[in-house]
């Protein structure tokens, strides 16, 4: 099973839909795939799931169909983790819904964290607990790939999500903000593997099964705002000039020299991807990603083509992140 987190502490930069629409890829390519919404806002599962489906899994009262409600009797005392409901997408697809509630584990997953160098058995259970949830729905899935959506932020409930993740993915939009994110996110997600290692050896619970925390950064997505003659306009240039640098001064950890690679050089970068704006209205409406999307669902005159660029550059996109991370396609 490869696990890969979709991570930015900087939101708004389509880290989300960079999750579903490669989700849809992977299960095209032939690979099985469970998609998890571990974003306390959901977004992830509102892009799979329409509202009454929705509400039928988020009842009054507990939600023992998702990611908290598999958590529940876990963070309240009464036992380990439940099995995972993964809801059928496709086929190849599977979904680990997402849950609001999954905020209020926040506290919990943080005053463990102090608590596991001491070798405590609820600390290791709790903070492998995500870990051992995807395990779980992979498994019913016969899934080899786990794709892992996180909240924009540096907090516990994070944290525990990354440690489950092998590889990290980082969107980047061409702006101030998020290499500011590439700043903060960096030297945390170095902390945070450092600070798991030491954990690590020191689980006293026999046959519990817990992640290695690697946490190996795969590259990063460029989501251009605007295009213009397959350009980025001006106003983006400055800020992807300086992306390669920060991301290896800050995520690597390694010196740049001045003449560094450009985004287009940098074997770092994944893909830039286009903002797709007249299509994503579409595949919203139709409830498919943008690349799937059918005359019948309004992919006409100049959207058609639009669909077909889609297509090619998330296949290739899919493709440069198996080969990053080490996932075989069939």
């Amino acid at each position: 099973m490869k696990t890969i987190t979709f991570f930015n502490n900087k939101g708004g930069v389509g880290k989300t839909s960079l999750v579903y629409h490669l989700a849809y890829m992977y299960a095209d390519l032939g690979v099985s795939v469970v998609a998890a919404d571990l974003d306390p806002q959901a977004n992830l599962s509102s892009m799979f799931l329409d509202e009454d489906r929705l509400e039928a899994l988020w009842p009054d009262g507990d939600h023992p169909r998702t990611i908290f409600g598999a958590m529940q009797p876990l963070l309240d005392g009464i036992g380990d983790i439940a099995q995972p409901h993964v809801e059928p997408i496709d086929d190849n697809l599977g979904l680990l819904v997402g849950d609001l509630g999954l905020s209020l584990s926040e506290s919990e997953l943080s005053s463990q964290w102090p608590k596991s160098m001491d070798r405590e058995p609820r600390a290791f259970r709790v903070l492998s607990a995500f870990w051992r949830l995807l395990e779980s729905a992979a498994a019913a899935r016969e899934a080899g790939l786990v794709l892992i959506d996180v909240g924009p932020n540096l907090g516990a409930v994070n944290r525990a999500a990354l440690i489950a993740a092998e590889h990290v993915v980082i969107p980047l939009a061409p702006d101030l903000y998020s290499l500011q994110g590439l700043r903060n996110l960096g030297p945390r997600l170095r902390d945070w593997r450092g600070e798991w290692r030491e954990r690590r050896d020191r689980n006293p619970v026999v046959g519990l099964s817990i992640p290695a925390g690697a946490m190996a950064p795969a590259g990063y997505v460029v989501m251009q705002h605007a295009v213009r003659l397959d350009r980025p306009v001006r106003a983006y240039e400055r800020w992807m000039e300086r992306i390669p640098r920060v991301y290896r001064e800050a995520v690597l950890g390694e010196p740049v020299s001045p003449d560094g690679p450009t985004v287009a050089t940098d074997p770092h970068c994944l893909a830039t991807l286009k903002h797709y704006r007249s299509l994503m209205p579409l595949a919203q409406e139709a409830r498919k990603p943008m690349f799937a999307l059918k005359p019948a669902d309004g992919a006409i005159g100049g959207h058609a083509q639009a669909v077909q660029d889609t297509f090619r550059d998330f296949r290739a996109l899919a493709v440069a992140i198996a080969g990053r991370c080490g996932l075989h396609l069939p």
